[in-house]
């Protein structure tokens, strides 16, 4: 599912100064159905690497192979395109639509895709009960709790089948009871098949997955 071979991103400072590099040589594999983490601090480049693996970017040196496709040198328009059709994405801070409800958050990339409202909406209903939130679909953000918002943005992930799940800090946001929660559905959706990918600071996060990485300092190495 991921393939990164001499993997680099750095950054321009200005002309009269080196760019910065965030990551060098980056060799990873995750193959499909894995369940991967990547935990390291504040300042590692997880967060880069995390915009690499979602193609939010490209990276500098090396190559990126995503479904076999190599995405390395695309441009925008493109790199899009790769994300709305293989990659679900769920943020610490749950990027929710404060004045829609739970449903139409979820059905909301279903519009985009251009899915007929009636099948949306079935489809969107499905997620969310898949995430146990039937009875909460047309509640707002507001009026749900931090875990069941995250679930809502689970659900959202998950409505169109992604290849890949892509987890930032899924569990930063919330009390110890609903990270343990989450966690659990992340573990049911390896079982099922579903290739997931953690980016996280938390170790305790971090050893749910089967595989991990450790962030540092710009290179990324397996970790025991």
């Amino acid at each position: 599912m991921i393939r990164m071979q001499g993997v680099g991103k750095a950054y321009p400072l200005g002309r009269e100064q080196p760019p910065l590099a965030v990551l060098s040589g980056v060799n990873l594999s995750v193959r499909p159905g894995e369940y991967v983490a990547f935990v390291g601090p504040s300042g590692s480049g997880k967060s880069t690497l995390m915009n690499l693996i979602g193609c939010l970017d490209t990276p500098t040196t090396g190559r990126y192979l995503l479904d076999g496709a190599d995405v390395s040198r695309l441009d925008q328009a493109a790199l899009c395109r790769v994300r709305r059709e293989k990659i679900g994405f769920v943020f610490q801070g749950f990027q929710l639509f404060a004045k829609l409800t739970a449903l139409e958050n979820v059905a909301f990339p279903l519009m985009i895709r251009g899915v007929p409202e009636s099948e949306r909406t079935r489809m969107a209903g499905e997620a969310l009960r898949r995430v146990g939130l039937t009875g909460r679909e047309r509640h707002r953000p507001g009026q749900l709790s931090g875990g069941q918002q995250q679930r809502v943005a689970l659900a959202r992930a998950l409505c169109y089948r992604p290849k890949l799940l892509l987890c930032d800090e899924p569990t930063g946001a919330l009390d110890e009871t609903s990270r343990n929660e989450i966690l659990d559905m992340l573990d049911l959706l390896h079982q099922s098949g579903r290739t997931v990918v953690v980016i996280t600071h938390d170790p305790f996060v971090a050893s749910r997955a089967t595989r991990r990485y450790r962030v540092e300092a710009g290179s990324v190495q397996a970790a025991r």
